[in-house]
């Protein structure tokens, strides 16, 4: 893919370009946590978008996107939200300018391997790829930890998404053969070895593009927002679902909605799963990790409700093989992959099984990935 995209660049516009591999993430256990200030476990994979670009001495940004064989284009002044896949782009470059950061105009040609609505976080690997790039492009000074906010700005304000920093973050953090214990209040983290060689992570994807998943995400955010502030008559001193033990939010339950109740009840026990698992891996304990994967499955379905039939029957297949530690969906929801983690050498067992039983169950064959814990955004 990197000899592809740089002989399109070549083929389009001036020049040798600069090349940047920008990963997807997977989130081994902590989903829909990060915005309220929780714990995640990320890690960065090996499949990734490719950004060749190259300075042009103009004014205007000019982007081809090889998947769609689509180019477009804008002014360095004129960066502002239209639809499209471009956004993503634009967002970056209105943000970084934003904080004083001299950009000049720019040529870039974009491809990909991750499959869209997987929920393996494309548009953060095209954040982080237009952020980074364009950093080493015009030797600008910024953090990778700065990075990830502006992505995720670019996110809230021109894709319209309110998402959490864990996305961007493990993009731009990833280690190889490392998770990320991430603490989305103040951005301190951890690697956590996924010291495991004899397991592999294996997505299975449903097939199912999550395209509730947006406006989902924005409810459920507004949802938890609610009991927060609800939950603070009864604790002013909380600021978020963070703050909040099972006990407190049990004696506050006459308070709160039925649905809230169980929104937030999600959250404080993914909280409390997530540094329990973080403990199981650091004894070895992959068995007990797995088990937290179930635990956490049976929350986004039951409690947080962002599952859908065809990852609660993935789920189920799963609990149907040996070689099967664990297994949740992951992402936003309402679509995308299950991620499992499988023996290694029963992979192909478990993959046939899983196409085989899909299929007669509705009539589509799932994409199976495995997938390789690698280094975050990086030059090529």
């Amino acid at each position: 893919m990197i000899t592809r995209i740089t002989e399109k660049f070549k083929s389009l516009f001036q020049g040798e370009p600069l090349v940047i591999l920008s990963p997807g993430r997977v989130n081994l256990i902590g989903e829909h946590t990060d915005y309220n200030d929780g714990f995640v476990l990320p890690a960065a994979i090996d499949k990734q978008v490719v950004l060749a670009l190259g300075a042009n001495g103009t004014t205007e940004c000019r982007i081809h996107a090889a998947a769609f064989d689509q180019t477009e284009s804008f002014e360095l002044e004129n960066a502002h939200r239209r639809e499209g896949w471009i956004n993503y782009v634009m967002g970056v470059v209105y943000y970084l300018r934003q904080q004083g950061f001299p950009l000049g105009g720019f040529d870039a040609v974009l491809d990909s391997d991750l499959p869209v609505g997987a929920g393996l976080s494309s548009s953060a690997a095209i954040e982080g790829a237009v952020g980074f790039g364009l950093s080493r492009l015009f030797s600008v000074e910024v953090s990778r930890s700065d990075l990830a906010r502006i992505g995720q700005q670019a996110e809230h304000n021109f894709a319209g998404v309110k998402c959490g920093i864990m996305d961007q973050f493990a993009n731009l953090h990833g280690k190889k053969d490392q998770l990320i214990r991430l603490d989305c209040r103040d951005l301190s983290y951890a690697y956590v070895p996924f010291a495991f060689p004899d397991y592999q992570i294996v997505l299975c994807n449903s097939m199912v593009h999550h395209s509730l998943a947006s406006s989902e995400y924005n409810v459920r955010r507004q949802q938890c927002e609610e009991g927060v502030e609800i939950l603070k008559r009864r604790y002013p001193e909380i600021s978020n679902l963070r703050d909040v033990t099972g006990e407190m939010l049990d004696a506050a339950k006459e308070d709160l909605s039925e649905v809230v109740y169980r929104r937030c009840s999600y959250v404080t026990g993914e909280n409390e799963r997530l540094l329990r698992a973080c403990e199981l891996l650091e004894e070895r304990d992959l068995e007990g990790f797995g088990k937290m994967m179930y635990r956490t499955h049976q929350g986004l379905s039951e409690a947080y409700e962002v599952s859908c039939p065809e990852l609660d029957f993935l789920v189920a297949l799963s609990k149907e093989r040996p070689e099967v530690m664990g297994s949740r969906m992951m992402g936003g929801g309402f679509g995308g992959c299950t991620i499992n983690i499988v023996a290694g050498d029963k992979v192909s067992d478990f993959s046939r099984f899983v196409k085989a039983r899909y299929q007669e169950h509705y009539d589509k064959t799932p994409e199976i990935y495995v997938t390789r814990i690698e280094d975050g955004t990086r030059v090529a």
